[in-house]
């Protein structure tokens, strides 16, 4: 049997219902996260931890990457872990999971061999947003990474994914789409906003820089997230500001449209969200004026989360600061006291 190694990324949450309409508040404020008891203590040599994991039979190892005061790791650790006898099990049947404190100072020596701080370990790994899990199978084998938070049936299905083997045989995105088909209810069309450009999508920036930043979302039919993030978020006056700011398309994840990348090559929206591993919905991406991606959130966001991501990819962030995280906690310092 296969083991496997997890890495968490963590941020904050509130409870839920139902799988699909998980209350998260990310209004920045204290939050009171424990680790489950069930986490793995390691001494941070990953590639230790994953023969650990092997030996024991398991499918490997998750990472998590997080933080204190974070709404959606706080979610992952009350909702996601708190379904003892589905998500908890499966995943202690499966997986050691071991914690990284994105702004921690314990060393850490990862899969290259490379010691690092949990710091810039995090920041290695590109880690923007939080919880951020990486899964190994084996040391070159990472079937892929969650970046953000997941309600409990995407994410047991994700497990599903690397427990079962299928990550050798097909991509995230088809086996999601093989679970939960799009349009197997009666198709319901996708929310229209104001901001989004009308087709023909010419989004080249190869040739000349365009005048401002690029967003796209990735969306579906029949999709219940995309509809909250349109309902909730997206409502702000604020962040209607914002994106009015953007040149902004939205487009089916799984239609023919077609589209002039921001590279130039001609595609379809399909194509073009197979290419960039869409496999959430809705997924934002977003680019600079050259049409280089910035970074993208395909997870479920909320109001401060998009907000903060907005005003980073407005205020060129990226050019200073190696991740969001990073930068968001720059921001937060430099701020006078009142």
């Amino acid at each position: 049997m296969q083991t496997l190694v997890l890495v968490f990324f963590s941020s904050v949450l509130m409870a839920a219902q139902t799988p699909q309409d998980i209350e998260i508040n990310d209004e920045p404020g204290v939050r009171d996260i424990e680790y489950p008891e069930w986490f793995s203590e390691t001494f941070l040599d990953l590639r230790e931890d994953l023969e650990e994991a092997k030996a024991a039979g398991k499918t490997g190892i998750i990472i998590y990457f997080g933080q204190k005061d974070c709404a959606y790791c706080e979610a992952l650790i009350k909702v996601n872990f708190g379904r003892e006898k589905d998500i908890v099990d499966y995943t202690r049947k499966n997986f050691y999971v071991i914690a990284i404190n994105i702004w921690g100072s314990r060393e850490v020596t990862d899969m290259d061999g490379e010691t690092l701080t949990e710091t810039e370990y995090s920041e290695k790994e590109k880690t923007h947003l939080t919880p951020t899990l990486l899964f190994y199978t084996e040391p070159d084998a990472r079937p892929f990474v969650l970046r953000g938070y997941y309600p409990p049936y995407k994410f047991r299905a994700a497990l599903e994914y690397v427990v079962d083997g299928y990550f050798k045989k097909e991509t995230l995105r088809d086996y999601m789409a093989r679970a939960d088909p799009p349009g197997k209810f009666d198709v319901a069309d996708m929310v229209e906003e104001s901001f989004f450009e009308s087709p023909p999508y010419a989004l080249d920036r190869s040739h000349f820089p365009a005048e401002q930043p690029l967003v796209v979302f990735f969306e579906q039919h029949d999709c219940h997230a995309c509809d909250i993030l349109h309902s909730d978020p997206i409502r702000d006056p604020v962040v209607q500001r914002m994106l009015g700011n953007f040149d902004a398309v939205q487009l089916d994840m799984w239609s023919d449209t077609p589209v002039v990348l921001p590279d130039g090559n001609k595609s379809t929206a399909k194509e073009w969200a197979e290419k960039l591993g869409i496999f959430y919905a809705p997924t934002l991406v977003f680019f600079d004026e050259g049409g280089k991606e910035v970074m993208r959130v395909a997870s479920v966001v909320k109001l401060y989360r998009l907000r903060g991501i907005l005003e980073y990819v407005l205020k060129k962030g990226y050019l200073t600061s190696p991740t969001y995280q990073r930068w968001r906690e720059e921001q937060q310092n430099s701020t006078p006291a009142e």
